[in-house]
């Protein structure tokens, strides 16, 4: 069977420094001719993008997609929701989980091509407090130290 190949559009770097990332799921998204192409600009934000399930159907919500330039009167509301497309199981498991569970969300971790269709990276997230965030930083500038010690004893 043939690797599927991936190209990644866009990252929510602030997702993984505000969340605890519990579990990932991927997802379709229904788009627009000229949101497709815009996204092939790189033209997406998904800085305070965040899902929700109405009706038994996921929605992304504030996800910027930049108006295509030559676009014209195709062009959609950048800030539209965009349906995610999942399994009806799928949706339900989740509504479960959101519902059962006090301060999880689901917020969409990264999109990218997978076989030339759009594909969102949903986290299942459980939000993080202001000292989680400062052991983190104190983490990741601790290895940083380390790395950098590591790589002058090397050189010498």
């Amino acid at each position: 069977m043939p690797q599927a190949s991936t190209k990644t559009i866009a990252v929510n770097r602030k997702a993984r420094h505000d969340y605890f990332v519990e579990d990932s799921f991927e997802a379709g998204i229904c788009l627009a001719g000229t949101e497709v192409k815009s996204l092939r600009q790189g033209a997406v934000n998904l800085k305070d993008s965040w899902c929700d399930i109405d009706h038994g159907e996921i929605y992304v919500r504030n996800m910027h997609i930049s108006p295509y330039e030559q676009g014209n009167i195709f062009n959609r509301d950048p800030m539209r929701p965009r349906k995610l497309l999942l399994h009806k199981k799928e949706i339900l498991r989740l509504f479960g989980l959101l519902k059962q569970q006090q301060g999880l969300t689901l917020i969409p971790l990264s999109l990218y091509f997978k076989n030339s269709k759009v594909k969102v990276q949903l986290g299942l997230c459980r939000g993080k407090k202001l000292y989680d965030k400062r052991q983190d930083l104190a983490k990741r500038a601790a290895s940083r130290d380390i790395d950098r010690a590591m790589k002058e004893k090397s050189h010498e």
